[in-house]
């Protein structure tokens, strides 16, 4: 009894340390996305007018994502002489400190190019940062999951994403509904920067709680044995890598346009109040949160590669119709096209952290994981919101953007599809283990 007590008491610390994390850290990547798509444009890439300045700003966005690669990477290397937990506080604090900077930063009638050039290289931070921090925190939910609770612990740091978006947009539409636009664009819009001066406390709150816990030393010498060389990885799980990375592209590109995009364009080209816009991309992200949990619990029953199939079939369906409702101006059909996309990308997401785990054997999982996270990010969410803006002006019709958003959900569909179901799967497996098996079934055959 006392065993399990302590069990359990291990289990909640595990999963409130994965979801704090990744929390404040997409609070930090989001509010960026938010700024993007309301200031940026005019406040660093004003030379280029304000169709150059918004793809601009869109392009800012998008570059941080070439960066994550690299970030994860190191931060896995460094993770074997520094150790998982001290990492998880490196990243938190990096990606804290580059989103501060980012509020104070001088603009471009202030300094001119260099302002950009600054803020340009703050955002391969906060890249660098984001690309050292998901896939830790997903090999530590699903490892430490009881048995057939993988996919619904794995969700748990899944909806640090959506409860970090809730926080970026909720602080937006705050700020935007309290003050004018003058003064939200003179001022007002560097408070949700400088509030991540509190995750350098917090990163400190983290690092004590993690170094109290027993299990995080186990987790030290897990990291250890699952980092193998990158040429190990790509010559026996090049497959995998390249799934990974293509299962993650259609979400992670839907999830872009949620985020950033949609505010920005209801605002701008059909005319809804700008916080009127931001509230509603609030309250629907709730829709996601919800069905990330549910994704991830249904994974446990009907498998990983079922519920990530219903997910993006929602999605596809769905991908061009909503345009219409977002074009009539309507606040609630605004608000039903954003929840209703939000079921699909949650189903779609829930279960990837115990789906990629399964994936690997123990002795590349970390370095498969974060690098086929990292690569579907860039072909997917890194450039969505630019391509989205490009395919508006050339075609001047908004389902364009839907029919983008319906290609990559097949190309993901298709990518899922072509994995044989994990659920259940041993995860003390060696790629040792995997090549003999595969050469045993070689030589039966």
């Amino acid at each position: 009894m006392a065993d399990t007590a302590i069990r359990r008491r291990e289990e909640r610390r595990v999963l409130a340390g994965t979801l704090v994390g990744t929390t404040i850290e997409w609070y930090d990547f989001f509010i960026y996305a938010q700024a993007a798509g309301l200031v940026f444009g005019g406040l660093f890439f004003a030379p280029l007018g304000p169709t150059g300045a918004q793809i601009a700003s869109w392009a800012s966005l998008g570059i941080s994502f070439l960066f994550r690669p690299l970030g994860a990477v190191i931060a896995g290397h460094l993770g074997d002489r520094l150790g998982r937990k001290r990492m998880l506080v490196l990243t938190l604090i990096l990606m804290g400190l580059a989103t501060s900077l980012i509020g104070v930063l001088p603009t471009y009638a202030d300094i001119g190019v260099l302002a950009t050039v600054m803020l340009v290289l703050l955002r391969v931070l906060q890249g660098f940062s984001a690309g050292g921090e998901w896939g830790g925190a997903a090999l530590m939910s699903v490892e430490h999951a009881p048995a057939g609770k993988r996919g619904l612990f794995g969700a748990y740091p899944q909806i640090g994403v959506p409860i970090g978006m809730i926080l970026a947009t909720f602080t937006m539409w705050v700020l935007r509904s309290s003050m004018t636009e003058e003064a939200f664009l003179a001022w007002g819009w560097r408070l949700p920067f400088l509030f991540s001066i509190v995750l350098i406390v917090v990163g400190y709150i983290i690092r004590r709680a993690v170094e109290e816990s027993p299990i995080f030393k186990e987790l030290l010498e897990r990291k250890r044995e699952s980092s193998a060389p990158l040429a190990t990885l790509f010559r026996h799980h090049g497959r995998e890598v390249v799934l990974t990375a293509l299962i993650f592209i259609a979400n992670n590109a839907a999830g872009y346009l949620l985020i950033a995009f949609f505010t920005t364009y209801v605002s701008t080209v059909v005319g809804m109040p700008q916080p009127t816009a931001l509230l509603m991309t609030t309250l629907a992200s709730f829709g996601w949160l919800i069905f990330t949990m549910t994704g991830g619990w249904l994974s446990d029953r009907l498998g990983r590669v079922r519920t990530f199939q219903i997910g993006y079939g929602l999605i596809a369906v769905w991908a061009i119709p909503m345009w219409f409702l977002i074009d009539t101006g309507n606040v609630g059909l605004y608000f039903i096209a954003l929840f209703v996309l939000t079921i699909g990308l949650g189903l779609s997401y829930g279960p990837q952290s115990a789906l990629y785990a399964e994936m690997f054997p123990a002795d590349v999982r970390y370095s498969g994981v974060s690098i086929g996270y990292a690569l579907g990010a860039i072909l997917g969410g890194a450039f969505a919101p630019l391509i989205a803006q490009l395919l508006l002006q050339n075609t001047g019709t908004s389902w364009s953007i839907g029919v983008y958003v319906l290609i990559i959900t097949i190309v993901s569909l298709v990518a899922v599809t072509l994995v044989k179901e994990t659920k259940g799967v041993p995860l003390d497996t060696h790629s040792v283990d995997v090549e003999a098996a595969r050469t045993a079934g070689t030589r039966t055959r």
